[in-house]
């Protein structure tokens, strides 16, 4: 299993607060026909925002969301990589993120 993550500080203004955000892209390589199964667990996660299938190298893509990099090991430790069916993960720190949110 692939996964990428990238931490992102976003400047809110007004009375909000400044927010310091990890977001982490987690790129997921399965055993072969549990596609499904694991797409399903995933998405319960409350630090996973968006899930989606692939096709080629990897099988699943994950944009995870936490308030800590600790959090994000933890996430990826004790909930994604004890699924059963993960065969591979890889994380990327992405510096700043220039659309979306």
């Amino acid at each position: 299993m692939t996964v990428l993550a990238y931490v992102l500080v976003t400047l809110q203004s007004g009375s909000e607060k400044n927010v310091l955000t990890v977001l982490a892209y987690v790129l997921v390589t399965l055993q072969s026909g549990s596609e499904k199964n694991v797409l399903e667990k995933i998405a319960k996660f409350e630090e996973v925002k968006e899930v989606d299938l692939m096709y080629g190298e990897y099988d699943i893509i994950a944009k995870v969301q936490v308030d800590e990099m600790s959090q994000l090991d933890e996430f990826l430790t004790d909930k994604l990589r004890v699924l059963p069916d993960v065969y591979l993960t890889t994380t990327m720190i992405v510096a700043k993120q220039y659309k979306g949110k």
